[in-house]
């Protein structure tokens, strides 16, 4: 399947039991929901999904899964963030295995590498994959920039990286890419809080975190952004930046699975070394989520858009 690289692509979380274990039943319910309001591909093992603590046989049973329940309505795309380029190569190699239609790649992990290095690592995956491929470019929680230059070098020898995650919550970058590489290079805003912005700037899609809990209302602002109706998408992007604000933290994946059970489409289960919310801390999420479902907004017909 061709990979567009626009609309909304949610990094979804994973789903455990009390147990421990994956939880498919509730995972598919959630897939379904996201296919339900009409996302563009479905993103596997981001940082929202907990992949650091995902063994290869849980990855490859996500995979499939995801395959299974998306029957080809849209691309189903893993995350690479191995400790080795070896590792990162065979990661790869696995998911083309497994039926993945995309990657997306951070660069090199536990290590500051420099951008000779990071570049290297960029092309030696990406030589060794048919898949395209998504850079994931986030130097505020990676400490790695991928610079103008940097992707230069790397769409002129990989053909198959075709898009990037652009995090680096600098709204003018997405100008910047614009105006170097034109239609080159997909650009996908990856900072929830900044999305809209993005888009009205010129990004082409989303890699959203609270779309795992709010799917609908995700699309309807990408939606509304491309057709125009900026006043529209405003009313809801305003309802939901309480709530988008909840994707940059440390404890995302806590917050975000604690939204899924208010919305019915998650439970808050985390692998440790991460736990659930606690105390005042837990009090205050939930205090955002509560005020933010007893006004949540109806939404105009957009799936036609």
């Amino acid at each position: 399947m061709a990979i567009k690289w626009e609309g909304v692509m949610p990094a979804v979380t994973t789903k455990f039991t009390k147990d421990d274990e994956l939880d498919l039943v509730t995972f598919e319910k959630n897939i379904n929901a996201q296919l339900e309001a009409g996302v563009n591909g479905i993103i596997l093992g981001g940082t929202l999904g907990e992949a650091s603590t995902l063994t290869p046989a849980e990855k490859e049973t996500l995979v499939k899964k995801t395959l299974e329940i998306t029957a080809g309505q849209v691309p189903v795309i893993i995350n690479i963030a191995e400790q080795s380029t070896t590792e990162a190569i065979q990661v790869a190699k696995n998911a083309e295995s497994w039926g993945a239609q995309g990657l997306m790649l951070l660069p090199p992990m536990r290590y500051k590498a420099t951008d000779h290095e990071t570049v290297v690592y960029f092309k030696e995956i990406a030589k060794n994959t048919s898949l395209p491929i998504m850079i994931y470019n986030n130097p505020v929680d990676y400490k790695i920039e991928v610079t103008i230059p940097m992707f230069e070098e790397l769409l002129a020898d990989c053909p198959n990286i075709q898009a990037v995650k652009e995090s680096t919550r600098d709204i003018s970058n997405v100008t910047r890419l614009k105006n170097k590489f034109g239609d080159r290079i997909k650009i996908l805003c990856g900072v929830d809080t900044l999305a809209l912005e993005s888009m009205v700037a010129g990004a082409d899609g989303w890699v959203a975190g609270l779309v795992a809990a709010y799917p609908a209302e995700t699309v309807a602002i990408y939606k509304l952004v491309k057709s125009g109706d900026i006043e529209e998408a405003l009313r809801i992007y305003r309802w939901f930046m309480p709530l988008l604000e909840l994707d940059i933290s440390p404890q995302l994946v806590q917050n975000i699975k604690l939204a899924e059970v208010a919305t019915g489409l998650g439970t808050e289960y985390v692998r440790a070394p991460r736990l659930v919310l606690q105390g005042a801390e837990r009090e205050r999420v939930q205090g955002i989520i509560d005020a933010a479902m007893a006004v949540r907004p109806e939404l105009v017909e957009y799936k036609s858009l």
